[in-house]
């Protein structure tokens, strides 16, 4: 209870005020998760337009990627918004950031086109039987950049559980082509687009945005239901380190998928992000969110100890 009053009050104390009370204007520097390009760029056209002289400039890439531009190549935006809250968590704090706060939920999805081979017959119980002919070509983001990437390996686990296929979860990693691994998640579409991968591993919200189907997996196998926490918890995927004066290794262990947004203690135009970080939170914020295909929780969850009031 205490930190959804703390995310009450955040959302309160960064809400931007409005246009005719105090304009806003200078650059404006956003990393967000290659998931939340689409939603994000129309955020921040919303925003300048109430604000004009707002100069918006959007990074998109894998959440893990995106952390590391802070944290190994001292590249400090206003804003960081990633796809699982756990990069912040684990990546960002207390160094480089002293909070988070949660704006929107997924789910796991496996996405394809009417071209891709077995679109005509794959469901959510057999789709790991499509995926493992021979001949079908399906990718997924890289674990080490994107949480996509490791919640995909996740999946491969809890479809092991859920459908008691013993070494299911290791014949699935052994299909895995290595020229279909991306970056980021949202490099997939194109290739899907284009007829050259059948399958992609993907985010319910990007599939939708993109014009994409998609198989519905099972909840407990999706990473969505908030009351399967428990049954997510036994996936763990640990990722190694990326250099000297990084951790040897970080474990992310299976959990219903959180976006979550924070402001960098080292950000140069801090008061402009707290004006965006308060208008994502806002109804318009939320309701660009929700039309892009996000869950949006009715109350944001505040972790951590907000320094830049």
């Amino acid at each position: 209870m205490r930190r959804i009053l703390a995310a009450l009050l955040l959302v309160s104390a960064l809400g931007a005020p409005p246009a005719q009370a105090q304009q806003r204007d200078g650059p404006l520097v956003v990393f967000n998760a290659g998931s939340l390009g689409f939603p994000f760029r129309e955020l921040l056209a919303a925003f300048q337009r109430l604000h004009p002289s707002v100069q918006p400039m959007q990074e998109s890439s894998g959440s893990v990627e995106a952390a590391r531009k802070l944290t190994e190549l001292g590249k400090i935006p206003d804003i960081i918004a990633v796809a699982d809250y756990g990069v912040i968590a684990k990546l960002l704090m207390p160094a480089h950031a002293s909070w988070y706060v949660t704006f929107a939920t997924n789910a796991m999805v496996l996405a394809y086109t009417d071209r891709s081979s077995g679109a005509g017959e794959i469901t959510g119980e057999n789709w790991w039987r499509i995926l493992l002919r021979p001949g079908v070509r399906w990718g997924q983001s890289d674990p080490a950049l994107d949480p996509n990437g490791y919640r995909s390996l996740m999946v491969f686990q809890l479809a092991e559980a859920h459908y008691r296929v013993p070494g299911l979860a290791g014949r699935l990693r052994a299909a895995l082509l290595p020229r279909y691994m991306r970056p980021a998640e949202a490099q997939l579409t194109g290739l899907l687009q284009a007829g050259e991968l059948d399958y992609a591993w993907s985010y319910r919200s990007l599939a939708e945005t993109a014009g994409l189907k998609w198989v519905t997996l099972p909840r407990e196998v999706d990473l969505s239901d908030p009351a399967l926490a428990g049954w997510y918890a036994q996936a763990r995927v640990r990722l190694a380190g990326s250099g000297a004066g990084t951790a040897d290794s970080i474990e992310f262990k299976g959990e219903p998928i959180v976006y979550a947004l924070t402001i960098p203690t080292g950000a140069p135009h801090r008061e402009l992000a707290r004006a965006f970080a308060g208008f994502v939170l806002s109804p318009a914020g939320r309701d660009i969110l929700a039309r892009a295909g996000f869950r949006v929780p009715r109350t944001p969850l505040f972790v951590g100890t907000d320094r830049i009031r």
